[in-house]
């Protein structure tokens, strides 16, 4: 496991420190640096052990902690630990507003237009009845629009925390149920539990960049965990375009391509799917790197229930169906990627609210006048708006503000493994007999050694008289956050 040490990555806290993705200004991340990729040149281990263990390596700089980037501050997604102490209403990140600028300038041309030719030269007001009948058809295509796109983004979180507790459950059996041999052997089984770990990580991570159209093996966060694996990704890697070229290609991204997509105009948008277009006209396949990464984990299994290290029946049906569970949510993904609204639907409803805002300021100004300008920006706002929100969390796998947070998902996913492996599989009669452990608490305090000493007929006493204790007496009902005073340390 390059560019690791006791199979956790060089950062704090889980997160990919400075020196792994890039990030030299202590912000989050940006967009691209979650597809950066690894250069094949790496340090040696005594150099990365050095970089690992130097007091500065882990330093953290209150002064550029601080910065921000603009352009980060309009790409998502959203990091949770950050809390804005303004009304939602006050709030910039986060909100559609960025894209609607140009929208709405031209709306507000368009409408001054209108008004001042009504004004000056001749009146162009039509009656408001057909305000009232074009509304009714408007608000039909948006409540449509937005109903099919909250489902697809529901969705797409519920195969996503599917995906995740089944690896959980996955990484669980692997680390506690499958025994280790003496000696050697145990070694081995050891550091085979300790890859197959890894290998659900990299499932989840491979799963995360094919649902983004990112096709190659050699990302940072996916590399190190499947680089001993022969897949069609890493085969077609030797043609792809070096790693270099790829982040420079990257970071360099004008300034006006950056901001035109922030504003949300459509020339400016890059195509997602670039990379599997050139692809494709060369001729290469990358394979499907998350199906391949479940065959390497399915026939680790079956390595271990050929050496009796996984004798369990009952485990060994519990792996088979979390993979399977692991790879009917890695489908339901594909599903809610790969069937988005018919684009028939899409052009009807772009054209429907579009034709609407263009004949409010008609229908307007007969009544409001002048006023009938901002009374048409403010109704643009928000017809437009309510659409581009559908837009933008119909494919809740990108990275729009709005979108799903799969890299902090992942990184919680890592943190959890990292937990797991840290410490062997715990023995019951480790805890059990614990000086700390009190079974009859809040009925008795007493220690599972001190119960043990007693005769069975007190110990079912104390358990019906543990009945009338059964509630702890709290007060005030803040008070069950607060916390308690008491032995650190003393399992």
């Amino acid at each position: 496991m390059s560019n690791q040490l006791n199979g956790h990555d060089p950062s704090i806290d889980g997160r990919p420190s400075e020196h792994q993705n890039g990030n030299t200004n202590g912000h989050r991340r940006t967009p691209s640096n979650a597809t950066e990729k690894v250069s094949p040149a790496r340090p040696t281990s005594a150099e990365y052990l050095r970089h690992v263990i130097s007091p500065g390596a882990a330093r953290v700089h209150p002064e550029t902690e601080r910065s921000v980037d603009l352009d980060d501050y309009f790409s998502g997604p959203l990091d949770p630990t950050k809390h804005s102490k303004l009304p939602y209403f006050m709030r910039l990140h986060g909100s559609i507003l960025p894209k609607l600028v140009m929208p709405i300038i031209f709306v507000a041309g368009w409408a001054t237009a209108v008004t001042v030719i009504s004004e000056k030269v001749h009146s162009l007001a039509v009656d408001s009845l057909l305000l009232t009948v074009l509304g009714f058809v408007v608000g039909l295509s948006l409540s449509f629009r937005s109903s099919t796109a909250y489902e697809r983004y529901a969705e797409g979180r519920k195969f996503w925390a599917q995906m995740t507790l089944h690896s959980r459950n996955l990484s669980r059996i692997i680390w506690i149920h499958t025994s280790e041999r003496e000696g050697e052997q145990g070694k081995d089984d050891l550091l085979a539990k300790l890859s197959a770990v890894n290998l659900i990580l990299g499932f989840c991570q491979a799963v995360k960049h094919k649902l983004r159209h990112e096709i190659e093996a050699d990302y940072a966060d996916l590399e190190p965990l499947i680089n001993h694996l022969d897949t069609f990704a890493k085969r077609a890697r030797a043609s792809d375009r070096s790693a270099t070229s790829h982040n420079l290609n990257i970071s360099n991204r004008s300034k006006l391509q950056t901001w035109g997509e922030h504003l949300g105009l459509p020339f400016c948008e890059s195509n997602p799917q670039k990379s599997i277009k050139v692809a494709r006209r060369q001729g290469k396949h990358h394979g499907n790197l998350p199906f391949e990464i479940m065959n390497y984990l399915s026939a680790y299994f079956e390595h271990c229930i050929k050496n009796d290290t996984l004798a369990g029946p009952c485990w060994q049906g519990q792996i088979s169906a979390s993979i399977m569970l692991m790879m009917d949510a890695y489908g339901g993904c594909e599903r809610v990627l790969g069937t988005p609204l018919p684009l028939a639907y899409n052009i009807a409803i772009s054209q429907i609210t579009w034709l609407y805002v263009l004949i409010l300021p008609f229908q307007l100004y007969a009544k409001l006048k002048w006023v009938a300008i901002p009374g048409t920006i403010v109704a643009a706002y928000i017809i437009l708006g309510i659409a581009a929100i559908g837009r933008e969390i119909e494919n809740p796998f990108g990275r729009d503000v709005n979108d799903l947070d799969l890299d902090r998902y992942c990184t919680s996913l890592q943190i959890d493994l990292n937990v797991l492996t840290s410490s062997p599989a715990p023995k019951a009669d480790a805890w059990l007999k614990a000086p700390a452990n009190a079974p009859l608490w809040p009925y008795s305090l007493s220690s599972y050694d001190s119960w043990k000493v007693r005769p069975e007929d007190q110990i079912r006493q104390a358990l019906k008289e543990k009945v009338d204790h059964q509630g702890v007496k709290i007060e005030d009902l803040a008070d069950s956050a607060k916390r308690v005073e008491g032995h650190r340390g003393d399992v």
